[in-house]
Order: C-alpha cells, then structure tokens, then sequence
C-alpha cells in the first residue's frame, strides 16, 4: 500500500475519567465521516501487557501528505483535539511517515 501514515499515541492526566475517554472515542470514530481524506482509521487503549506504556493511540492512513494535511487542519479534528484530548492530555508523541 502506498500513502501516508500518522500514528499518535497520548497519556492522559487525571482528569481523564472512563466517561471523558468514551466520549473521546465517540468522537475520534466519527471523524472518518466528517473527513473523506481519511482512508483507514484506527484507535484505541493501550492493552497493558508492558509497562510504562502510553495510555491511547491513534493510528490514521491517508493517500498523501497534502490528504493527511486536510486531516491535520480540519476543523472538526481541531475541535476534537481542543474539546475532548487537551482536557486530559499529559503527554502526547507522534510521527508520520511513507508507507
């Protein structure tokens, strides 16, 4: 497959309640509607089986970068991250690269 990947990976803080992080979830899942630049979309909780891992990730594939800049910039992903991740964000890592 060619395109372009952007994995994410965040540890909450401790205003990350079971409710908030469902409700993020809810939000991040719906963005592959709201955003057609999205080819494949993936989320979800760490699994615990090692320590000191990060606590959720996200793992998105698009055509190009110019689609995952559309992605990145739109703005129903800003009020995403803004509403419902900044909220209970403690760290946050990613990258991006070629497929």
């Amino acid at each position: 497959m060619a395109g372009f990947r952007h994995v994410v990976i965040f540890r909450w803080n401790e205003n990350a309640t079971d409710e908030r992080k469902r409700d993020l979830v809810e939000r991040l899942t719906a963005l592959p509607g709201a955003i057609p630049e999205i080819e494949d979309y993936h989320v979800g909780d760490d699994a615990g089986v090692n320590a000191g891992n990060f606590d959720f990730a996200v793992v998105a594939d698009f055509a190009d970068r110019d689609a995952y800049a559309v992605y990145r910039d739109h703005p129903v992903h800003r009020a995403v991250i803004d509403e419902y991740v900044t909220p209970i964000l403690a760290e946050r890592a990613a990258v991006q690269y070629e497929l």
